[in-house]
């Protein structure tokens, strides 16, 4: 664990201590606090909820979850650092683990600067606490998934650019497989197999606060998944 902490210490800090990570967090607060209060006329629809919020936020992680995670394995190869890494006395799960976690704790914490929604909405009406509480949750393990897919990605390519361009198009894939049944219409196998492996159909449980185990299993799942395929490139790389 030790060793996982190390990595996770130098990738966190590198992020807080950029400047691209504060511009980063302040543009992410505007352009998520923005759509929802003003796009979505929150005052307007007279509704004390944060539902519009969350029902928009797999998009806005579309787009700000790679710029995440593009670096994370890109810029070690680009600047021949990852030779280094991987002749320490690490393990690939201790390396990738720790980025992982870094790049999770970063989007916690540009995440958390969204409590003034909440803020408003107890200091303008009752809302339902359980129901943000919850969404704030599926929220996470959303964006665990959007990462680990992410650093695979990233793990391919010494191009930030490209590594960008590859998670942001594989989750725009996985996000679309949640829409294609609503335009076929139909009830099949075929239209269960998109509902269930879309990342979208399973936020959309979670995003009314409904914390289903289906939902956890699935993202626990994509995450572990994509975690394990990029152990496996850093192994094979290693050995070549």
């Amino acid at each position: 664990m030790r060793n996982v902490l190390a990595i996770f210490k130098k990738e966190f800090f590198s992020y807080i201590a950029s400047p691209v990570g504060f511009v980063f967090i302040i543009f992410y607060t505007l352009v998520a606090n923005g759509f929802f209060l003003i796009v979505q006329d929150f005052f307007r629809q007279g509704q004390v909820t944060m539902r519009g919020y969350f029902y928009v936020l797999p998009w806005i992680f579309l787009f700000f979850v790679p710029a995440i995670t593009m670096r994370l394995w890109a810029e070690e190869k680009k600047m021949g650092s990852i030779e280094l890494l991987l002749t320490m006395p690490l393990t690939e799960f201790q390396i990738i683990f720790g980025k992982f976690l870094a790049a999770f704790a970063f989007l916690c914490v540009t995440m958390s600067f969204s409590i003034t929604i909440p803020i408003t909405l107890g200091l303008l009406g009752d809302p339902d606490a359980g129901v943000i509480l919850g969404s704030y949750i599926g929220a996470m393990l959303m964006g665990g998934a959007y990462l680990a897919i992410g650093l695979y990605f990233s793990s391919l390519t010494d191009n930030q650019v490209v590594a960008f361009i590859f998670s942001l198009v594989a989750i725009f894939v996985l996000l679309l497989a949640g829409i294609v049944p609503m335009y076929l219409n139909k009830v099949g196998p075929i239209v269960y197999v998109f509902e269930y492996i879309s990342l979208l159909t399973h936020f959309h449980n979670v995003a009314r606060g409904v914390i289903d185990t289906r939902d956890v299993i699935y993202y626990v799942s994509i995450i572990v998944l994509f975690l394990f395929l990029n152990i496996k490139n850093i192994e094979a790389r290693k050995w070549r």
